[in-house]
């Protein structure tokens, strides 16, 4: 019924386009500055059909963007990503523009969702959502997240030497159990298996101890409906779905159980619980983000556990397959040496593509990562460029031209993190106000936000804008049939060029010559809707060319009727940019090439590059048919 309901959504709004590309264009639905007639909320609400996220008008849909934020973890602001809505507004908008995000992740605590034990801090919510809907009104899609790491702070005394987040007081106080002790622990991490007080209570929460998970379940529905109750119709809309439980670990296992039964026999029932308390809420038409046991994907054998809730049957669309990735090896600093290449995690990657394509449903990748200061923070630039790579195909750029049909769906994901007050904390390490943390993330000397705040108070950059501000389908219409971009982003003073054009398109290589490109290839549904690519900053609306079967453009202009390449900003007034393709015929495959490195390029090399694409997508891209 949930499909149902968008599909007809979905119809109004194209008969709406359709008269509009006749006539007059109706004003925007969802309000939000920037809006065009395909914004509405009936096609900003995401569904999950065909092992893909879909708009009301049937579009294919990618999530990139970040997590919102570290914060929550911290004392210092109550558990909330920022401090005011304010800040959720300075930084929404920059994570829009200077990001390149669509969407984030949204953390909530549990800790202050319910600080006593049956009573929801009404007042917390309400502030959490305030400052969700600054994200909203940005044009960002939402996904909050009940988020814990070693289950509570409050395991932990004045003098640990690691801390916590999640659980509230009072269910620490039920369990009784033993004074924290991880022994010889190098990363925080470790305590997840070693620390004897965090493996008792994650196994006491998954075995409903105490009544913990009921209590859990219940805390989450009267969240649920506050969230819904609180937001307009047309916010809602941007609300895409909810993540139940941050990377699930069991503690320990009954004798006789294994990793993977451990998520049949407990975890999975605990989201079919959960998925009941969405329903409930008003939430049935979203998606549960559903994380498996955490170390199913670790790609260090040691860690490594059977899992990836293989025996969920099929999902369908009232489930996402929600994984994260870190390159332990990398973060050890002992296990890989030197730094990452080009399809340093395509296997792992698809790994998580082909999970999600057996439970029947989409996936996203909504943790990933590196530490940028330590020991191993010089890895960070190709960590991450790579994890990019592989979030958009299946193939090391050296494969990606000769086989593009392998490329495989375009993965969703949310980069750790997004903290405007990184560096800038005032955290008091369990309540010890001898123990004041400031620098990098403030939590177990962490330090991954890709953004921080200049003297002036301005949003600005920790990493290569060229790395995270990304040419990507953000929606196409139609299916997508492969991508790639080629960022050029930077290894100190060293360009990391993985995937240059093939010396056999000379014309496409002189065009694209040393700067960023990206390479859609698609089928068309025939909808009036056009397929929307994010423009990074570094392409200039005046500096971009786009070479495609439906034309060729320098400098595109604006989006208007029959105009089938364009350029238009993106909805929430930030400043960002879309680019617009408008392709005719259902089930015609379609390329587009963008690029910024051409200046005024000729007429002759733009037909020379388009006939030369021409040939290659009718070879190495096939013809494929509806």
């Amino acid at each position: 019924m949930a499909k149902l309901r968008a599909r007809l959504l979905g119809v109004l709004v194209l008969l709406t386009g359709f008269l509009a590309a006749a006539g007059a264009r109706p004003a925007a639905a969802d309000g939000l500055p920037d809006s065009l007639w395909f914004d509405a909320p009936a096609a900003a609400t995401l569904t999950v059909d065909g092992g893909r996220f879909t708009d009301g008008l049937g579009r294919e849909v990618v999530l990139r963007g970040y997590n919102v934020s570290g914060e929550t973890k911290l004392e210092e602001n109550g558990g909330l990503p920022f401090a005011s809505v304010a800040d959720a507004r300075k930084s929404a908008r920059a994570l829009r523009a200077l990001g390149g995000g669509n969407s984030v992740r949204f953390l909530f605590s549990w800790a202050h969702a319910e600080p006593v034990r049956g009573q929801v801090d009404t007042a917390y919510l309400d502030a959490a959502t305030d400052q969700m809907r600054a994200f909203l009104d940005a044009g960002i899609r939402v996904y909050p997240d009940f988020h814990q790491d070693l289950y509570s702070r409050h395991l932990f005394g004045e003098g640990s030497w690691y801390t916590g987040d999640g659980a509230p007081e009072w269910a620490v106080d039920a369990g009784n159990y033993p004074g924290e002790s991880c022994g010889i622990c190098l990363f925080w991490g470790q305590n997840i298996t070693q620390n004897g007080a965090v493996t008792q209570a994650q196994y006491d929460f998954w075995h409903n101890a105490h009544g913990l998970q009921d209590a859990f379940l219940a805390m989450a529905q009267a969240t649920l409906a506050h969230v819904r109750q609180h937001l307009t119709t047309a916010e809602f809309a941007g609300v895409v779905g909810f993540d139940p439980f941050n990377e699930p670990y069991a503690g320990s296992y009954d004798p006789g159980r294994t990793s993977r039964v451990w998520e049949r026999d407990l975890l999975w029932p605990f989201y079919v619980r959960f998925r009941a308390r969405m329903d409930a809420a008003g939430w049935q038409d979203k998606p549960a983000f559903v994380e498996p046991n955490l170390f199913w994907n670790a790609n260090i054998d040691s860690q490594k556990q059977e899992g990836g809730l293989l025996d969920a049957g099929t999902q369908g669309p009232r489930y996402v397959f929600n994984t994260h990735f870190y390159d332990q090896k990398a973060i050890s600093g002992i296990l890989m040496w030197g730094k990452a290449g080009d399809g340093q995690y395509a296997t792992d990657f698809s790994t998580v593509r082909d999970r999600a394509a057996a439970a029947g449903t989409t996936a996203i990748v909504s943790e990933f990562g590196h530490p940028l200061s330590g020991l191993v923070a010089d890895k960070a630039p190709t960590v991450l460029k790579a994890m990019y790579q592989a979030l958009d195909s299946r193939l090391p750029g050296a494969g990606w031209w000769s086989r593009p049909t392998a490329s495989g769906p375009v993965l969703s994901g949310t980069q750790w993190q997004w903290d405007l007050y990184s560096g800038r904390h005032h955290e008091l390490m369990n309540g010890n106000a001898s123990k004041v943390r400031t620098s990098g993330d403030a939590w177990n000397d962490e330090d991954l936000s890709a953004v921080r705040l200049d003297d002036s108070g301005t949003a600005v950059l920790r990493q290569d804008g060229r790395l995270l501000d990304r040419l990507y389908p953000s929606a196409t219409a139609g299916t997508t049939l492969a991508f790639t971009y080629e960022d050029r982003s930077r290894d100190g003073s060293t360009t990391l060029t993985w995937n240059p054009v093939p010396s056999t398109l000379p014309h496409v290589s002189q065009l694209v010559g040393p700067g960023q490109y990206g390479l859609l290839v698609w089928r068309s549904d025939g909808g009036a809707a056009p397929t929307e690519l994010h423009l990074p900053a570094s392409f200039a609306t005046s500096a971009t060319t786009v070479v495609s079967d439906l034309g060729t453009a320098y400098s595109p202009p604006a989006y208007g009727t029959g105009t089938p390449i364009a350029v238009a900003p993106e909805p929430g007034g930030t400043g960002a940019r879309r680019l617009l393709l408008t392709a005719p015929g259902a089930g015609t495959p379609h390329y587009a090439l963008v690029t910024n490195g051409a200046t005024a390029p000729s007429a002759a090399l733009l037909s020379a590059a388009r006939s030369e694409l021409a040939s290659w997508a009718a070879t190495a891209a096939g013809r494929p048919t509806g």
